[in-house]
């Protein structure tokens, strides 16, 4: 099996893919706030994914931002890397993640973990496994939109991704 190298700068390939998930995922109905997490938004050298939450409401369009959190991990493992978008309410409740799955409905897949599949399609509500913290999801370390707020030490690739939004920071 043939792997494929990581490209240099892959930290800014991540970054740059994350972008385009935001502005994708800005532009749909429901999608309240996208923040960047985890370790990209340190100084570390060799990060394995790249990590976003989106905070929703009840009528988002969970359907099209699955596929383009899908887009996103697509292009990650291009290069042997991953992503992962987790998702919110607007209260600060951890939803889950997007499913992984463009066809996504209840007995489908024996694979699917979801505690919920199919109720609310394209939620992939694996919370056994993996459970945002609630610090976390009520403040992530950087939003970027609808504006960017900067709740850490911002490593400069990160703030070079930052300044391709055109919003007001704090």
């Amino acid at each position: 099996m043939e792997t494929r190298a990581r490209p240099v700068g892959y930290r800014v390939y991540l970054l740059q893919a994350a972008v385009r998930f935001a502005r994708a995922a800005a532009q749909l109905r429901g999608v309240l706030q996208i923040s960047l997490l985890g370790s990209i938004t340190t100084n570390r050298q060799h990060p394995k994914d790249v990590d976003l939450l989106v905070v929703i409401s009840e009528d988002a369009d969970v359907g099209t931002l699955a596929g383009h959190a899908r887009r996103l991990k697509g292009a990650a493992q291009q290069v042997n890397l991953g992503a992962d978008v987790f998702l919110a309410d607007d209260r600060g409740n951890y939803l889950g993640r997007t499913c992984p799955w463009k066809e996504c409905r209840p007995g489908l897949r024996l694979a699917c973990d979801a505690l919920n599949c199919g109720r609310r399609p394209h939620l992939h509500d694996d919370l056994e496994m993996l459970r945002l913290p609630p610090e976390t999801v009520q403040a992530p370390p950087i939003t970027f939109w609808p504006v960017v707020i900067r709740r850490c030490k911002v490593p400069e690739d990160v703030e070079n991704a930052l300044t391709q939004f055109d919003t007001p920071s704090k």
